[in-house]
């Protein structure tokens, strides 16, 4: 059993959404393909991933280091002790290998969607979807049959209105969602308020409405939004501020008592655990939005979840970044407490398999082997072409 080929390629995501800091209209991803000897109904197990939405292709690393490493290791090396599989964490120790401590997001993204794309072929290899392969693994096989899933949406569109705005929302509620975020900080405080007086009043709780400033705010105008959205008493108020900005983020904390969120631009075990330790943020009450195909990939996830257990951190304060089939897979095999999406945003890669439904917020896991690509028309489309296996 070996690695045949890993195959990368920069694609365009193809969407123009614009939140608080900057517009997707450029954003590339790099998806990956590992080829493997393996045959599944006499066609080559290939595994796929990409990695995920908001970061730029990173084919450069994968190509001149992560790759190679991989495909020079000793076949036997990468595989785990029965010799039936992939053993992604050694795959992932092989990536490692001759990199210095820290730098982490160099190198975090292009090793994660290559690790994710292992865990697809390992999930296929037995022919189980990942979210089963990894409760296995990890939750002593206990795994919820439905999944929360919310939707990240309310973004900024040239010339939209209020009106617009509403309209958006009764449209992800009249599809069977129950909870929508919207972007805020891309507009003065006064107007945003507005955005989020006018979305509450379709979702009608505000328990149902999150917001989200993408890391936009400094501390003047972070402690301001803070103080108008308090009373709101939203579900959370998501990446007010720099995520490494710790005393902020527990100065935000000491004086927000709703709930706070961050962590999709948290790359490193030791950047959770800091936030957990420095940034002010409470267990029980705060989450934490880890998008593991950039972090890394799934072992360091479940790493990462073992670390900051010990400072009061269940496994449903973690709603993963993405709002796609690697998180949807990661969430239910783990536990989390749900899972983003992104219907219509994001062209191919936002969103789910195509026969996938959401019935009062919930969606019923799908049965396929692996993360399920193959059910993503247009996505596989594109990834089939990079695995070079037709």
């Amino acid at each position: 059993m070996r690695i045949l080929a890993i195959n990368e390629a920069a694609v365009a995501v193809r969407s123009e959404m614009r939140n608080a800091v900057f517009s997707f209209a450029d954003m590339t991803t790099s998806v990956v393909a590992v080829v493997t000897d393996v045959t599944r109904d006499g066609k080559p197990v290939v595994g796929y991933a990409f990695n995920s939405t908001g970061r730029y292709a990173c084919g450069a690393q994968m190509r001149a280091r992560f790759i190679p490493r991989l495909l020079n290791a000793d076949p036997a090396a990468l595989l785990d002790a029965a010799g039936a599989n992939f053993d992604p964490a050694k795959s992932l120790a092989t990536m490692l290998a001759g990199e210095k401590p820290g730098g982490h997001s160099e190198r975090s993204i292009a090793i994660g969607t290559i690790e994710v794309a292992l865990w697809d072929a390992v999930a296929k290899i037995e022919g189980v979807p990942l979210y089963r392969a990894l409760a296995n693994r990890y939750s002593k096989g206990m795994v919820r049959e439905r999944l929360f899933v919310y939707v990240g949406g309310g973004w900024y569109h040239p010339g939209g209105t209020l009106d617009d705005l509403r309209a958006e929302v009764g449209r992800h509620l009249d599809t069977g969602y129950r909870m929508v975020k919207i972007k805020v900080g891309g507009l003065p405080l006064a107007e945003d308020v507005k955005r989020v007086e006018a979305a509450l009043a379709v979702v009608g709780s505000p328990d149902r409405l999150a917001v989200d400033a993408n890391a936009r705010f400094g501390r003047d105008d972070a402690l301001a939004y803070a103080a108008a959205l308090a009373p709101f008493k939203l579900r959370w108020f998501e990446e007010p501020t720099d995520p490494h900005d710790y005393a902020l983020m527990a100065e935000l904390a000491a004086s927000y008592a709703p709930p706070l969120a961050t962590g999709e631009n948290l790359y490193s075990t030791q950047d959770v655990v800091n936030l957990a330790r420095f940034g002010g943020w409470r267990p029980g009450r705060d989450l934490i939005q880890v998008d593991p195909p950039q972090a890394y990939g799934i072992t360091q996830f479940a790493r990462t979840l073992a670390a900051i257990e010990p400072l009061g951190f269940r496994r449903t304060a973690f709603w993963p970044h993405g709002g796609n089939q690697m998180s949807l897979h990661v969430a239910a095999g783990f536990g989390l407490g749900g899972c983003e999406s992104y219907p219509g945003v994001f062209g191919a890669f936002g969103g789910f398999a195509d026969d996938a439904r959401i019935e009062d917020g919930m969606m019923a896991l799908p049965d396929r082997p692996g993360i399920g690509f193959e059910r993503q028309r247009a996505l596989f489309e594109i990834m089939r072409g990079v695995g070079g296996v037709q």
